[in-house]
């Protein structure tokens, strides 16, 4: 790759360097991998969660706010530490939960101006993609359903870097067409190198890298995640895969797992009202 032969040169070279030394990105995103690693401990305490997550202060009222929601306090019991509210929320929710404040709070970053819709439309079918692999793990019983849906929240994590970088330069920012060539063609592989640098499980990582899903019989995660991205089409153009041999009409796939798709609804419902709480 040149710079004659490739509009994207420059900006692909700076990112090539960011990845392989310090990658400039929201501090809450880095909080949020830090409270996953932190849970990856069996051993690891309330408090030392809580300290964690106090790290990060947008994070903590979120989660803090969502303990003493109707869903989680219907006795009305106010909680007003962390501690406790991690006691009360499981370590699954307040995983699930950060990592999506994370990435809402990218979408909204005012960086993004020149692209808000673009990171608006990712965002929506992330998180769409992510509530169905959710049920879909839940259904076939034998896949953690909380790496389903981080899974399926991350997939589509190079776009937003990529647009937090093409936001410096004004060519990106003044044509649409060439920003859109940038994330067709590289979204994926800057993605992977996200994740990998921002220490995701490799479980998670290797999901998402699998190319050749079995959608007979869906006994992975990475079978998931390809399953629940079809049932979420459609897909913005920039994140469109080619679809492989054999694979269900979007459309007949929609009618026929109806019901998993409204019982996915209430998966995003209720993340969405964390989100906005």
């Amino acid at each position: 790759m040149d710079e004659q032969g490739n509009p994207h040169f420059r900006l692909l070279e700076s990112i090539a360097g960011d990845l392989s030394g310090e990658v400039n990105f929201p501090t809450c995103l880095d909080a949020a991998v830090l409270v996953r690693n932190t849970l990856r401990d069996p051993e690891v305490s309330l408090d030392r969660v809580a300290t964690v997550i106090g790290s990060e202060a947008l994070i903590a009222s979120k989660l803090l706010r969502l303990a003493n929601s109707v869903h989680y306090n219907p006795g009305g019991r106010a909680i007003t530490d962390l501690r406790n509210a991690v006691s009360r929320l499981g370590f699954e929710t307040v995983r699930t939960v950060s990592l999506a404040v994370a990435m809402d709070q990218m979408v909204k970053a005012r960086h993004l101006g020149a692209f808000t819709c673009i990171a608006r439309e990712t965002w929506d079918h992330s998180l769409r993609v992510a509530a169905i692999a959710r049920v879909l793990a839940r259904r076939i019983g034998r896949i953690n359903q909380d790496e389903a849906m981080v899974a399926g929240m991350v997939r589509a994590i190079g776009v937003f870097y990529l647009l937090f970088r093409a936001a410096e330069r004004a060519e990106y920012r003044e044509d649409r067409a060439l920003t859109l060539e940038l994330l067709r063609g590289w979204q994926g592989s800057i993605g992977e190198g996200l994740l990998q640098v921002l220490g995701l499980p490799e479980r998670i990582v290797g999901a998402l890298q699998q190319r050749e899903p079995n959608l007979v019989n869906p006994c992975s995660l990475g079978d998931v995640i390809f399953f629940a991205s079809l049932l979420a089409a459609p897909a913005p153009e920039w994140l469109a895969t080619p679809q492989p041999p054999g694979a269900e009409d979007s459309s007949a796939a929609a009618q026929r797992y109806a019901d998993l798709l409204a019982e996915a609804e209430e998966d995003m419902a209720e993340l969405r009202a964390a989100l906005a709480a």
